[in-house]
């Protein structure tokens, strides 16, 4: 068997210890000089002080000037930049928030959401125009992962309210640069971009935002941006699942055989076409009419969970050397079996109690809880010679980086479900609601119509 990778325990301690690559470093360099070759805009350093706004706040310095560490390595007093600082710019845009936690109705279109300015010397404001719904939207409009969430947005317990209200939702979004911090030197006002916001974050269902440069990438050329923004979040839960925990890439994918578990939905649509173009034999699980979809996006064999009895359709087939799973539930009693035994084959779940147990439970209880369930099941397969494994969401502009020159080249396609204007995003929610969406639902945030 291969020696097996360490369970990802810090996976744990993601949302409030994770800190993205940085954009100075070597890799990240190369990508840059890649995505920003022959760009009329292009994406060189940009000057120190030109700026507009006024006032200071607190930001991370890394002690070399224009370039950005991957860990902070002290504090320093910057200029709060905004693009808008004249008294009398118009200091208030349109965002669809949410005042207190519910259903649907808690939606409310505010015009008097506060322009975002730069706080941090390592951001960028982007004026978006497209974001795109997922289902996690839905979980923190209902007030999923509060716990969690809040305790990222506040650590220390600074601020004099918990109150994260207007709290405005979208983690995705493809638009184009206004305005960046002093030490961001990779991207310029005018640049199109993309990037997937963490959840911690405001959101992208509004006219502008604030994104750390190192959740940002280049926007890939052959898209617009209505196609671009349905892919960073579930293309980086995607990529976190299969090569940041399960260990796949392009030079040991080929002719593995994967199983895709919920394969039409966004982040199964992805993961079709990721391990596809990586070489692997792709064994793709959902209803009867998707399989065309299925077919198309390269999935060598397509199998109807509502024809019969699922666990009995897979165990007819040969065994698989990796299975990721986006349905959860019982699939998981089961689905390990079809692993081959002491070879390395990995399972790998996006659906765990993490956020749940710390909702629940509260922060340290949670956290405690959710240590001894993934420490216990991943030594109880590691006996039975499989890995287990669970996987989150990561911001990353690195990764947005690869995914960018797979587009490019190809070999991934956007699958939209459908395209609603700003001015329906509750008839988008609801749309999203209702579950089997093939592919993603966008919002056109520039049409406000």
């Amino acid at each position: 068997m291969a020696s097996p990778r360490p369970p990802p325990l810090l996976l744990l301690l993601l949302l409030s210890a994770w800190a993205p690559p940085s954009c100075g470093s070597p890799q990240r360099r190369h990508w840059r000089r890649q995505r920003g070759a022959g760009r009329a805009l292009g994406c060189g350093a940009r000057e120190e002080g030109t700026g507009t706004g006024t006032g200071t706040g607190i930001g991370i310095g890394t002690g070399t000037p224009g370039r950005m560490g991957r860990l902070p390595a002290l504090l320093v007093r910057v200029p709060v930049r905004c693009f808008g600082g004249s008294p009398r710019a118009r200091s208030a845009m349109p965002s669809w928030v949410i005042d207190r936690y519910g259903r649907n109705e808690v939606l409310r279109l505010s015009r008097e959401m506060a322009l975002p300015a730069i706080q941090f010397p390592n951001e960028v404001v982007v004026r978006v125009h497209a974001a795109s719904l997922n289902p996690i939207d839905l979980s923190m409009r209902s007030g999923y992962g509060a716990t969690a969430l809040n305790m990222k947005r506040d650590p220390l317990k600074i601020k004099s309210t918990e109150n994260e209200f207007p709290l405005t939702l979208g983690r995705d979004v493809s638009g184009v640069v206004m305005e960046c911090g002093l030490s961001v030197s990779y991207f310029k006002p005018g640049d199109e971009v993309w990037a997937a916001i963490p959840p911690w974050k405001q959101g992208t269902l509004s006219e502008f935002v604030v994104a750390s440069a190192n959740e940002v990438s280049f926007k890939p050329k052959c898209l617009s941006h209505t196609e671009a923004a349905s892919l960073p979040y579930v293309g980086l839960t995607a990529w976190s699942a299969i090569n940041k925990v399960g260990g796949l890439n392009q030079s040991n994918c080929s002719g593995k055989r994967v199983l895709i578990l919920g394969a039409s939905g966004g982040v199964g649509t992805f993961a079709v076409q990721l391990v596809k173009a990586w070489g692997a034999h792709v064994t793709a699980v959902c209803s009867h009419d998707a399989s065309t979809l299925m077919k198309k996006l390269g999935a060598d064999d397509v199998i109807d969970y509502k024809s019969g009895n699922l666990e009995e359709q897979l165990k007819t087939l040969p065994l698989f050397d990796f299975i990721l799973d986006n349905v959860g539930g019982s699939t998981e009693k089961w689905a390990l079996d079809l692993l081959k035994k002491w070879s390395g084959a990995t399972y790998v779940t996006l659906v765990t109690p993490f956020l749940i147990n710390m909702d629940r439970l509260g922060v340290a209880d949670g956290m405690l809880q959710t240590g001894v369930t993934i420490g216990s099941k991943t030594v109880k397969h590691l006996l039975k010679g499989v890995h287990y494994r669970w996987a989150f969401f990561m911001p990353s502009g690195p990764s947005l980086d690869e995914i960018a020159e797979l587009v490019d080249s190809g070999k991934i396609q956007p699958v939209i479900d459908q395209v609603f204007p700003f001015s329906e995003v509750p008839k988008a929610f609801l749309k999203l609601e209702e579950g089997h969406a093939r592919g993603k639902t966008v919002i056109d945030v520039v049409n406000k119509k």
